[in-house]
């Protein structure tokens, strides 16, 4: 067991990390104030610099890397702020994944090479107004009619809705009940019948877009087809990496909180002196210190763990239910620190704070993951429907 980064991972690390400390604090500020997404441009720097798809197979532009490499990349950018982590993410841990596992080739190779070019942005479409937690009570439905795919219904909280370039959409693909019915397919954006309801306005996420995405017999060609019916434990298990992906996000507003929290308390003076240099300081400062630590030892365990580049549901909703509540107190302690910088929008902290509510929320709510953590616990579901 050795918890040290490689040479490699160092020297990807810390190239993440100089290019998101030195190129993204201002874009951060920028898409915060317009509530806008990381524009082309970036996009484009973002792959010349070789940060989409790190885990993506070279094949499809990927840098063929593992897990671990692509959560340190992760992490530096989420610690400036989450819109500009956001296209990291989703090429890394999100739907593109699904897509490289399970779809088939000719997907595969429309989709993954313009998301690793740094040319489209491609999200996940889970939830729906009656489905959240319950996500085996997806009504969205596609049915296969000759050499066509029919899509019908209505989905909500789409990170990346109306402005992703294409979205994995999870459905029901039979009328066999729960989770055997339920498979996903491809849906690009500007296929006629797709049309997106308003942007949300959400108390933080400021620059990821969200909204709901409407399906009205959308005719999608057999190769949209990623996983089919039958196949929710696939995507299940690819959502795993995303579970550590939402981790590292939330992680990442934790740790960017500690950093700055950190070089604050050694400037700011009060009383004649540094305030790190009061006991009661010293004392939140080291357990903001535990916290970020514990996390990212429980983030890197399940990506090291992971088998076939999938990590367990255990140790990936360890990771996230812990990263989900230590982001919020670690954040929520740091602007107590410093105050009214703290609590100022002309500083990132405030922002930070917000954000970390909002990962808590998504990718699966903190409580779910407890009940994930105590199925696997027990080896088998539980069924909430029961009385």
């Amino acid at each position: 067991m050795d918890f040290k980064l490689t040479d490699d991972q160092k020297s990807l690390q810390e190239a993440a990390r100089r290019f998101a400390q030195e190129q993204l604090p201002e874009l951060a500020k920028e898409l915060e104030a317009k509530c806008e997404p990381v524009p082309a441009e970036w996009l484009a720097r973002y792959a010349e610099m070789g940060f989409l798809g790190i885990n993506v197979a070279e094949k499809y532009g990927g840098l063929g890397l593992g897990n671990l490499e692509a959560l340190l990349v992760v992490e530096e950018f989420a610690k400036i702020s989450s819109a500009v982590a956001f296209p990291v993410f989703e090429s890394c841990v999100g739907p593109v994944r699904a897509i490289e596992h399970f779809a088939q080739d000719s997907l595969k190779e429309r989709v993954i090479p313009r998301v690793c070019g740094g040319e489209a942005v491609v999200a996940v479409s889970m939830s729906e107004p009656d489905a959240g937690s319950a996500l085996t009570d997806l009504k969205t439905r596609a049915v296969i009619d000759g050499d066509k795919v029919i899509l019908n219904g209505t989905k909500r909280w789409c990170s990346g809705g109306g402005h992703a370039d294409g979205y994995v959409v999870y459905c029901r693909m039979s009328d066999d009940p729960g989770a055997k019915g339920i498979g996903a397919v491809y849906v690009e954006k500007g296929t006629p019948g797709l049309s997106f309801g308003p942007q949300e306005e959400l108390m933080g996420f400021r620059g990821v877009p969200s909204s709901d995405l409407n399906f009205d017999d959308v005719e999608l060609p057999l190769d949209s087809v990623i996983v089919p019916a039958g196949g929710f434990k696939k995507l299940m298990e690819a959502f795993d990496l995303e579970r550590c992906g939402n981790a590292t996000m939330s992680l990442g507003q934790a740790s960017g909180a500690l950093d700055d929290v950190q070089a604050y308390v050694q400037e700011r003076k009060q009383f004649g002196r540094p305030i790190v240099e009061f006991q009661g300081v010293q004392i939140k400062l080291a357990e903001m210190k535990i916290r970020v630590e514990g996390a990212r030892l429980l983030i890197h365990r399940a990506a090291s763990n992971a088998e076939d580049g999938m990590p367990s549901i255990l140790e990936s909703s360890i990771a996230k239910c812990y990263a989900n509540e230590i982001s919020r107190e670690v954040t929520g302690t740091a602007v107590q620190l410093m105050g009214g910088y703290g609590y100022s929008k002309e500083y990132p902290m405030e922002r930070r704070l917000r954000d970390s509510w909002g990962w808590g929320i998504a990718g699966g709510a903190i409580d779910i993951q407890k009940v994930n953590i105590a199925s696997a616990m027990v080896g088998r579901r539980f069924n909430q429907r029961a009385n």
